[in-house]
C-alpha cells in the first residue's frame, strides 16, 4: 500500500481503507483550498492500484468500507472505475460500501447509464464539495461549477440510485456576501435532494490562495457569532424534499412525488455549534439550538478547539 503526499477523506470515512486511485485534484484552483497544492494531478496506473488492493487484503482481516482518493477520483473513465470496483468485490466480499470524491463536473460528464453501472458494480456513495449555493460566491472562490450544475449532478446521482453527500462551508461568502451565501445555500439544499448534507466552517491555511485576500482585507472572515447567524438564516431557507417518482399503472398520469428526509450534519471540528438532525423534520429544533447560541455566545466552541 503506497500513498503520495497528504491524504484526505470525508469524516464519515474515518475507519475506511483509503485507496489512492488518482493523485491530487484535476481542478485544484479553488481559492479556499490548500489540500492538493503540493501535488501535480495524475492518474495512477491501474496495475499499481491492483497491487495496493492485494497488499491490503493480506494486511487487513476485514475491511468494512473503502474510499477512493484523491480529490476527485470520479474524473476517471467509468470503465476504469468499474475495473477497480470489480476487483474490490473479488478481494473484499465483506466490504459494505465504496465511496468516492467527485466534482459536479465529473458527474455531468457521465451518462445516466454510466452512473447506474457504477452502482451495479458496487459504488455506494459520492461526496461532492459544493461549498456554496450562490453563483457569485462560486465564481469568487473559483469553484469551476455553477449552482445549476451542482443541482443537476446531485439529482442525476440520486436518480441513478447513488446517494450523495454534499458539503458546504459556513462563512464562504465572507462579510460582503454572507446573506446571499446563506439564502442561496439553503434554497440549493432544498432543491437538489441529496441524501446527506454536511456543513463545515471556513478555516484557512497560509497555503490557500484566499489567505492573501484575507491579509489584504479584500476578504473579511466572519466571527463565531456571525457564523451562527448565517447558519440560522441558511436553515430558515432549507426545506429539502428528496423525491421518488411513482409511475401510474397506465403510464398516463403525471408522476407523483413524495418527500424524503435529508440527513443534515454540522458537527465537524471546525463548527462553532454542533447540529445533527434530518431535514425537514428536525429543522425547527436545530433553529432553536442556534437561537440559544445567539443569545448566549458562551455556548460557542472556543477557537482553541476548532480544527480541520
Amino acid at each position: 500500500m503506497r500513498y503520495e503526499g497528504d491524504i484526505y477523506r470525508p469524516p464519515s470515512e474515518a475507519y475506511s481503507y483509503l485507496l489512492q486511485v488518482t493523485i491530487g485534484c484535476s481542478h485544484n484552483k479553488c481559492t479556499f483550498c490548500s489540500m492538493f497544492k503540493a501535488k501535480q494531478f495524475r492518474v495512477r496506473p491501474v496495475e499499481e492500484v491492483m497491487e495496493d488492493l492485494e497488499a491490503a487484503r493480506k494486511y487487513y482481516s476485514r475491511v468494512g468500507r473503502i474510499f477512493l482518493c484523491d480529490g476527485d477520483a470520479m474524473c476517471l473513465k467509468t470503465e476504469k472505475i468499474i475495473v477497480i470496483l470489480d476487483r474490490i468485490k473479488e478481494l473484499f466480499p465483506e466490504c459494505e460500501r465504496v465511496g468516492i470524491y467527485a466534482r459536479s463536473s465529473d458527474v455531468l460528464r457521465k451518462t445516466d447509464d454510466e452512473l447506474k453501472e457504477l452502482v451495479k458494480h458496487g459504488l455506494g456513495i459520492v461526496y461532492i464539495g459544493a461549498e456554496s449555493g450562490s453563483d457569485k460566491v462560486l465564481k469568487l472562490i473559483n469553484k469551476g461549477v455553477t449552482r445549476a450544475e451542482i443541482i443537476e449532478s446531485v439529482r442525476r446521482c440520486e436518480d441513478a440510485g447513488l446517494p450523495t453527500s454534499v458539503t458546504f462551508i459556513s462563512g464562504m461568502g465572507g462579510k460582503a456576501l454572507w446573506k446571499e451565501h446563506a439564502i442561496e445555500t439553503g434554497t440549493l439544499i432544498a432543491e437538489m435532494g441529496a441524501s446527506y448534507v454536511g456543513l463545515l466552517t471556513l478555516m484557512v491555511s497560509p497555503e490557500a490562495p484566499i489567505y492573501e485576500q484575507i491579509q489584504s482585507g479584500e476578504f473579511e472572515i466572519l466571527s463565531g457569532e456571525e457564523i451562527v447567524h448565517e447558519t440560522h438564516l441558511l436553515l430558515q431557507h432549507t426545506a429539502p424534499e428528496k423525491v421518488m417518482e411513482l409511475d401510474s399503472e397506465d403510464g398516463l398520469e403525471p408522476p407523483k412525488y413524495f418527500p424524503r428526509p435529508c440527513v443534515f450534519r454540522s458537527n465537524h471540528a471546525s463548527n462553532y455549534v454542533s447540529l445533527r438532525g434530518n431535514l425537514p423534520e428536525d429543522r425547527e429544533r436545530m433553529l432553536m439550538q442556534l437561537e440559544r447560541a445567539m443569545n448566549d455566545i458562551g455556548l460557542l466552541k472556543d477557537e482553541r478547539f476548532r480544527m480541520l
